[in-house]
């Protein structure tokens, strides 16, 4: 679909991704590349209000985008309903209010690139490519799941879109990842790691020890902590002495930027000059997306920390209504094409939904089945209900 209105070429341009080039020290290099990936340098990450950026997408590409993000939030929303439903177990935590940051985060990757999650990865499965079927499956607890059934909404798994999993331990990701990077580092591969966090992980141990040693050992690995402003129900600024947390990659010399996550394109800008910096020079890059959650912590949290005022501000702040508008003031998408495609994606939810219900449990037999890559000598396979010692 070709794009033919001024109107359209002036909007799609809002919302660049600022590069912080104060971070490393190497102000003329970054301002260069910014240059040259159609973003503005600026000694501050976050641009003053109501100034234009210059990223840019055709109108094909941003319907394909909203359609991302619209997909993840029908998904979610049903997702929501079954776990009321009791189809889904265990904890469940949604990505609703960050679609926008999801789609422009994947949309900067290649196939071939690798993801690490924390426990809030449903949307970051889909828009990897993962089919919706296999991902609601897998939150039934189905083995024909991504992940056979055994990981559920916080542990999946997929190697062939290179979701290298998505981890309930807070911060458990990123050792892993940044062991992942040092082996695409030693064998010299192109490809890249991208580790998504929560804005919490920031504070732990294990953020700063894999952000030390990524930029010791010159490693392709982009850090991305999405900051929706609560660590649970604790606000960032109760929490981090530094709220601004892009600003932490300044004690390694590492490059930072944080960028306006309700964007897509300003993410998806953002995105693609950290995973080129790592691509092409093998160095790690920190990025920070500030991208509120719409809803509680997971789904049994209500959420009742946030005022009445909060949440309307939330509402006012909806990343899937402001694109929707953008689409429609640019004459791009209007409000019947719009009804049409949303009805497309709420029937392959309900389709995905169907298929979870209709699918088998996993055998019981098959428990121990994934728990090692390979076969190991000697493997305890016993159930809670087994003796400790067979005859």
């Amino acid at each position: 679909m070709a794009e033919t209105t001024k109107a359209a070429r002036s909007r799609r341009t809002r919302g660049a991704a600022r590069q912080d080039a104060g971070a490393s020290g190497a102000d003329s290099e970054a301002a260069a590349r910014d240059a040259d990936a159609g973003t503005e340098g600026a000694a501050n990450a976050q641009p003053p209000a109501g100034t234009a950026g210059s990223a840019h997408a055709d109108a094909e590409t941003l319907v394909a985008y909203y359609r991302q993000m619209l997909l993840i939030r029908r998904f979610e929303e049903r997702a929501a309903r079954a776990y009321t439903q009791a189809k889904i177990g265990g904890y469940c935590h949604l990505n609703l209010g960050e679609e926008a940051t999801i789609v422009g985060l994947m949309a900067a990757l290649r196939p071939t690139d690798y993801l690490f999650t924390n426990y809030r990865e449903h949307g970051y499965a889909l828009a990897k490519g993962i089919d919706a079927r296999s991902v609601m499956a897998e939150l039934y607890g189905r083995s024909t799941g991504v992940s056979k059934g055994w990981g559920g909404s916080m542990h999946m798994f997929d190697v062939k879109t290179r979701l290298l999993g998505g981890y309930g331990i807070v911060g458990g990701q990123l050792p892993l990842a940044t062991g992942a990077a040092l082996a695409v580092s030693y064998k010299g591969g192109d490809e890249v790691v991208m580790c998504h966090m929560g804005d919490g992980t920031a504070a732990i141990g294990a953020f700063h020890e894999s952000l030390n040693i990524a930029a010791l050992w010159d490693l392709p690995v982009v850090f991305v902590v999405i900051n929706n402003g609560l660590g649970m129900g604790t606000t960032v600024e109760k929490s981090a002495a530094e709220p601004e947390l892009w600003r932490r990659g300044a004690a390694y010399r590492m490059e930072s930027a944080r960028v306006d996550g309700t964007d897509v394109l300003a993410v998806r800008e953002a995105a693609r000059i950290a995973v080129e910096r790592a691509r092409t020079e093998s160095k790690p890059y920190l990025l920070e997306a500030t991208s509120p959650r719409l809803r509680g912590h997971s789904v049994v949290d209500p959420a009742r920390y946030r005022s009445a005022e909060e949440k309307e501000a939330l509402k006012a702040a909806d990343p899937l209504a402001a694109m929707a508008l953008r689409l429609e003031e640019a004459g791009i998408l209007d409000a019947e094409a719009r009804d049409k495609l949303d009805a497309e994606v709420i029937a392959e939810v309900e389709d995905a939904a169907a298929f979870a219900d209709d699918s088998p449990h996993p055998d019981v037999s098959t428990l121990f089945d994934y728990t090692y890559a390979t076969p190991v000598p000697g493997e305890l396979r016993r159930l809670p209900a087994d003796p400790v010692f067979r005859s």
